[in-house]
C-alpha cells in the first residue's frame, strides 16, 4: 500500500478506500487475507488503532470477515456490493459536475470516448463551425 497520505480525509478513511481500490482493481480477491494489521501499520508508518479503525469500516460494511486467530479476509460477494455502491456514489457525487464540466467545455462524446488525444477542442471552432447540438446550453 501507497505510504502518502493527504489531509483532506482521515487516514483510517484513506486505508479504507485504499483497500475497496484494491478490490475492484481485483488486486483483492473474494476470500483473500488482508494483511494484517501489525503490517499494515508499520509498512504504513501510522498506529496500529488507525488501521485497526480503517479495517473496522469495511467489516462493518460487510466487506471483511474476521476470522478469529486467522485473521481479517474479502468476504465473498464483496467486490459486487462495491461496484453497486460505489457506482451510486459516482452519479450522485461525482458525474453532476463532470457532467457540468463537459457541457460547459462544448465536449462532444466521440471527443470523450478518444480521451482527448489530437482531437480539436470544441472550442477551437467557431460558432458558426458548431451546430446547434455541439453548443453548451447557455450558449442555445
Amino acid at each position: 500500500m501507497d505510504r502518502e497520505w493527504n489531509d483532506r480525509q482521515p487516514i483510517y478513511r484513506q486505508l479504507r478506500d485504499r483497500v475497496v481500490a484494491m478490490i475492484l482493481d481485483g488486486a483483492l480477491k473474494e476470500g483473500d487475507p488482508l494483511p494484517s494489521v501489525r503490517t499494515v501499520a508499520a509498512d504504513s508508518r501510522v498506529n496500529p488503532l488507525t488501521v485497526l479503525k480503517g479495517y473496522q469500516e469495511l467489516v462493518d460494511e460487510g466487506l471483511v470477515e474476521t476470522r478469529r486467530g486467522r485473521g481479517m479476509f474479502i468476504k465473498s460477494g464483496a467486490r459486487k456490493l462495491l461496484l453497486r455502491g460505489e457506482r451510486q456514489k459516482f452519479l450522485a457525487e461525482e458525474w453532476p459536475a463532470i457532467r457540468a464540466t463537459i457541457q460547459r467545455l462544448g465536449l462532444r462524446p466521440e471527443e470523450l470516448l478518444k480521451g482527448g488525444g489530437g482531437a480539436r477542442s470544441s472550442s477551437h471552432h467557431s460558432a458558426a463551425e458548431r451546430s446547434h447540438t455541439d453548443r453548451p446550453e447557455e450558449e442555445r
